[in-house]
């Protein structure tokens, strides 16, 4: 399936100012970026880099005054995508020692207040799926309702939000693949990372 993907982003910027964007999709075991273009307007330099996640990020400094980016970039990948709804938990106690920070709060994810939530959602039932099939009935995706102070427990209350907002409902997993998606939950196995939805908003 091809997808073609792009943003026209337009600033005005009253001082120069610095910049981390993550705007490049990356190829990788499910999906090869084609073609891909951007634009700056003025042209300034860019330092790319890749993050712990493996997502590319592109530093610059963007001058006063009109400021604009553009890009676009066409994408092969799989007409489906292998949902994995199977693999057994893993107890706390058994988790490497590099995933356990997923387990802290945050301000966007507090999730010592979600303790009794989360086992109500799971209790006898896999995680991962449990997990998206509560997203899917009680978040609605609601464009524009959600900005960076919003936190989980205030997405809970409305029960509407972002793509971003579903996704912070599991930070507590480790983001394996790059997050350039409109939404996916992921997880942590014994044996390898697992894709379990692509479809957490609408």
């Amino acid at each position: 399936m091809w997808l073609r993907v792009s943003c026209d982003l337009e600033f005005d910027i009253p001082t120069p100012l610095p910049f981390v964007l993550m705007l490049r999709p990356s190829s990788g075991a499910q999906q090869w970026v084609t073609r891909e273009e951007c634009t700056l307007k003025p042209y300034v330099p860019v330092m790319e880099f890749t993050d712990e996640y493996g997502n590319l990020c592109q530093r610059l400094t963007a001058p006063q005054g009109s400021f604009s980016i553009i890009t676009s970039a066409e994408i092969m990948t799989a007409d489906t995508v292998e949902q994995g709804f199977g693999p057994p938990f893993t107890e706390i106690q058994n988790l490497p020692n590099e995933v356990l920070s997923y387990l802290l709060p945050s301000r966007y994810c507090e999730s010592e207040r979600f303790r009794q939530l989360a086992t109500e959602m799971t209790n006898g039932q896999r995680a991962g799926s449990a997990i998206v099939r509560w997203l899917k009935e009680n978040i609605h995706y609601r464009p524009g309702s959600s900005n960076i102070s919003v936190s989980a427990v205030e997405v809970n209350l409305n029960s509407y939000g972002v793509c971003r907002d579903a996704d912070i409902y599991n930070q507590y997993r480790p983001p394996i693949y790059p997050k350039m998606k409109h939404v996916k939950v992921e997880a942590f196995t014994p044996t390898e990372p697992r894709l379990i939805s692509t479809r957490a908003a609408p």
